[in-house]
């Protein structure tokens, strides 16, 4: 979370509210590995109150190097969907109206992402091109699924591999590198997998349709780039590995077997033992407009999609027992979904 508030208030700070629309888990990542690999080049400090956070302060990331890099990539990928959006012409996009303001606001974030790269010695070209080479892959014939996802995977590469850089440990730029593009294609993968239902209702553009894989070889492949993100993982040199092993090798493996398992055909809607699938954002002025009224209620009014699934636990847990060398409190219990232990590294809840 202090990540996620870091890049928030980053983009606030540097390039205005509208911005911070762009704020987003995957992008935070970057400030992540920057911390992990140097610590000391990652301060943090007590922000004011926050409505999304309950009008309550937090510790949140400082603006450093790591957290501006995260703030241009996520404002150069967001500026690039944009225009996907609107050369697609996609649900409100189809207005010219709709479509004018948000090429403004893509060409705005656009110069934005390179003035902040700049900054931080990073070339958005990767991350342009990559952008224009996934149209190009979109709109072509007989492709294999690694070849769709290669544009991501090398956008994801270069950002990751800068973070060594960043924090003065070039040695790590290769297995960085590696993890950028395992993680690039996990993410793809499993939004395509996420998307399925939908894309195939709006007969819209899916990775998996287009290039006829099924969710056995999907599967497959995530769990083979699992394998090789995991022992890319293990040869970085990190002074605070817990938190990156926690997002990129304990969390990115239990969202590929929730999102596998929400998609499998044998996955009945009446069945006790999944949860219905939330409703799926539409995106566009409605999405803005329900982020707004949100924020404005302190998060009292939640978007349909945005809601807590009904079965879901609290996920409170008694970790009081924590202490800074990663030892979970013996008494911590869990309601079946899985225990956060309040990020500690170690498998007592599992």
């Amino acid at each position: 979370m202090a990540h996620l508030c870091g890049l928030c208030l980053a983009l606030r700070d540097e390039h205005g509210h509208l911005s911070r629309l762009v704020t987003n888990y995957d992008g935070l990542l970057v400030s992540v590995l920057t911390e992990a690999q140097a610590p000391a080049t990652s301060p943090h400090r007590r922000a004011a109150a926050c409505a999304l956070r309950g009008f309550k302060g937090a510790d949140v990331a400082d603006a450093s190097q790591g957290v501006r890099l995260a703030a241009a990539t996520s404002l150069v990928l967001a500026a690039g969907k944009l225009r996907d959006h609107i050369a697609d012409a996609d649900g409100p996009y189809r207005r010219r109206t709709v479509a004018a303001a948000a090429e403004r606001v893509a060409a705005r974030w656009s110069r934005a992402g390179d003035r902040t790269a700049a900054a931080v010695g990073f070339d958005t070209g990767h991350l342009t091109a990559a952008v224009e080479e996934q149209t190009r892959l979109e709109r072509s014939c007989g492709l294999g699924l690694l070849e769709v996802t290669t544009p991501t995977e090398s956008a994801v590469a270069a950002a990751f591999a800068h973070t060594a850089l960043l924090a003065g440990k070039p040695h790590n730029q290769e297995a960085l590198r590696e993890i950028g593009r395992y993680f690039g294609r996990l993410a793809h993968i499993l939004d395509a997998v996420e998307d399925l239902s939908d894309d195939r209702a709006a007969g819209a553009y899916n990775p998996l349709t287009a290039t006829g894989t099924g969710l056995t070889e999907a599967r497959r492949h995530c769990d083979d780039a699992l394998l090789g993100l995991r022992l890319a993982v293990g040869e970085l040199d990190l002074e605070h590995p817990r938190l990156v092993r926690a997002l990129l090798v304990k969390e990115l493996d239990r969202s590929v077997t929730r999102i596998f398992t929400m998609a499998s055909p044998e996955t009945r809607p009446d069945d006790p033992k999944h949860t219905k699938r939330r409703r799926r954002d539409p995106g566009g002025l409605l999405s803005m407009a329900c982020a707004a009224v949100s924020c404005c209620t302190c998060g009292l009014y939640r978007a349909p999609w945005d809601e807590e699934r009904e079965n879901s636990c609290a996920q409170r847990f008694d970790c009081s027992g924590c202490d800074a060398c990663g030892q979970c409190w013996q008494g911590c219990t869990a309601c079946g979904e899985g225990c956060n232990c309040c990020g500690c590294d170690c498998n007592c809840c599992d």
